[in-house]
């Protein structure tokens, strides 16, 4: 298969109504006094990843916008709940904030026993950031080509087959059990400790298929190593266009990491209005787009209101998925 790689375009994936809707005389307060010293951005996940490599970008953007130093700190652990219990008791004043997302706001209230903090109201949630869908590979010496292939070949072999994740609980593991629910197939979770090593053992011919984040799984299928058979946004991503969305095979099939720009709860509102309009620009600038891209990612703002809206759907949404995995950390 070549894997093509379409030009970004002018125009950005955006979410909710447009940046005029907030309070006008909120913003002109805070252009005068925020932020007039260095910014702590918490990166919940280990340095060396996307996620660090895309936090590094969009914070360098905002220190180009804002005259400040926006510096990220790591503090990775617990799938990204050490980094956002880290935030969600620093002081609200806007120098402290965070990078919040799928792992620690929508899937660790379901799958964790018990938290630290409550995902939902300890926090204040300005905008989203970016967007990473997931691709779906296999190893060569699987006899399918395509998405209907796999499902054919599963249901005819249940419990045969299997697949790796980064871990239980993972959006890696997520994809792969919402896929068994939708397409009525049976395959073995294999859960390793990240996605390289489950891509070492695929690979390996050790396990059969993994649901891997975009950038990890096209650096092997580029080369031909692994067959790339579908990504796992609603619709083809413009990374890797000639990739066909599952969705395709299975309506209704979207599981995509997404980020958030957070800060403690009880962010004073005009830092929060400028905060959303540093964002805008920063995820809406031509060159922010392009190194986003470079990395697989789409940039994505959302105001604030919409960004907690679209928070509490993903929880309810993936919800049931997380349960019917048995998934469970206590």
């Amino acid at each position: 298969m070549t894997f093509l790689m379409r030009p970004i375009g002018r125009r950005t994936v955006v979410g909710g109504i447009a940046a005029a809707t907030l309070a006008a005389p909120a913003i002109v307060k805070a252009q005068g006094t925020y932020p007039n010293k260095t910014v702590r951005y918490i990166n919940p996940f280990p340095a060396g990843g996307a996620t660090d490599m895309l936090s590094r970008m969009f914070c360098a953007k905002m220190t180009e916008l804002t005259g400040q130093q926006w510096i990220v700190e790591n503090k990775g652990g617990s799938g990204g709940n050490v980094g956002m219990d880290a935030l969600a008791q620093a002081t609200p004043d806007g120098y402290t904030l965070g990078l919040g997302g799928i792992a620690s706001h929508a899937i660790s209230p379901t799958l964790y026993a018990k938290l630290p903090f409550n995902a939902r109201t300890d926090f204040t949630f300005v905008s989203t950031i970016w967007q990473l869908p997931n691709m779906l590979v296999v190893n060569l010496d699987l006899p399918v080509k395509t998405v209907p292939e796999l499902i054919e070949l599963l249901r005819k072999n249940p419990g045969k087959y299997s697949y790796g994740s980064a871990g239980s609980g993972t959006t890696l593991h997520l994809s792969g059990e919402l896929f068994k629910i939708m397409a009525k197939v049976d395959m073995i979770h294999v859960p390793y400790r990240g996605g390289g090593p489950a891509m070492q053992d695929l690979l390996a011919g050790q396990i059969h298929m993994i649901f891997d984040n975009i950038p990890g799984a096209l650096a092997q299928a580029r080369p031909g190593k692994v067959r790339a058979l579908g990504v796992t946004s609603e619709k083809r991503t413009p990374v890797v266009p000639d990739v066909p969305a599952i969705a395709e095979t299975l309506p209704g099939f979207d599981i995509s990491s997404w980020t958030t720009l957070t800060g403690p709860a009880k962010l004073p509102p005009d830092i929060t209005a400028r905060l959303s309009e540093l964002s805008k620009k920063a995820l809406e600038s031509e060159d922010l787009k392009a190194k986003f891209f470079e990395q697989a990612a789409i940039a994505v703002w959302r105001t604030p209101a919409d960004t907690l809206a679209y928070r509490d759907a993903e929880e309810a949404r993936l919800a049931p998925i997380i349960k019917a995995s048995g998934a469970r950390v206590d």
